[in-house]
């Protein structure tokens, strides 16, 4: 049986998360089934807020960042994220075909974003012990060496929402439920 997590609000976190949730409660226009659980321990809603503030600073157009953080969240098998990035991603205006490649793991045809998927991908599942010929692909591809390092920081945002979503069980919002947007762990579609 997991444990139960509290989903916190701004009255019932700890102190020092309070305006860390106000924040988020400000920037989303609602509190974030994540960030209230993070609310919990304030240094960890912090560094994934801040982690999170600093990925539109990176030099990725934001349909790239969308692309990296789904990448990341279907390696890791995270449903609430992958179904939050889902949404994110429509709203930068990323193709519906891109969408549907990266949750189905399939061939991007855009080749540059291909090589950026793959890229983050194997990132992700060699936890960071990449091929010289992996990183040599990506800048071939037209990528910089500051954006190999800009994948790491896409890569530890998503680790630490993707392990607190796992950890917690964290409820998937309202939205979520609709079938575009909800998405299902290939582990678990064997498993149903």
């Amino acid at each position: 049986m997991p444990s139960n997590f509290t989903l916190h609000t701004v009255e019932s976190a700890p102190t020092a998360s309070k305006p860390l949730l106000e924040a988020s409660t400000k920037e989303w226009g609602f509190l974030p089934t994540l960030h209230a659980i993070l609310g919990e321990s304030a240094p960890t809603l912090k560094a994934y807020q801040s982690l999170f503030a600093l990925v539109p600073q990176t030099s990725f157009t934001p349909i790239e960042q969308q692309i990296a953080y789904l990448a990341v969240n279907v390696a890791n098998e995270c449903e609430y994220c992958t179904a939050g990035h889902t949404y994110l991603a429509r709203s930068v205006g990323m193709p519906e075909t891109t969408i549907y490649a990266l949750r189905e793991q399939e061939m991007i045809a855009e080749p540059r974003w291909q090589a950026l998927r793959r890229f983050v991908d194997a990132v992700v599942r060699a936890r960071g012990r990449v091929a010289d010929a992996d990183v040599d692909a990506f800048i071939a591809a037209g990528y910089s060496k500051a954006q190999v390092l800009e994948v790491v920081l896409i890569v530890a945002t998503k680790v630490i929402s993707n392990y607190v979503n796992h950890i917690a069980h964290t409820p998937a919002e309202a939205f979520m439920a609709d079938p575009s947007f909800g998405w299902v762990a290939p582990s678990r579609r064997k498993a149903a």
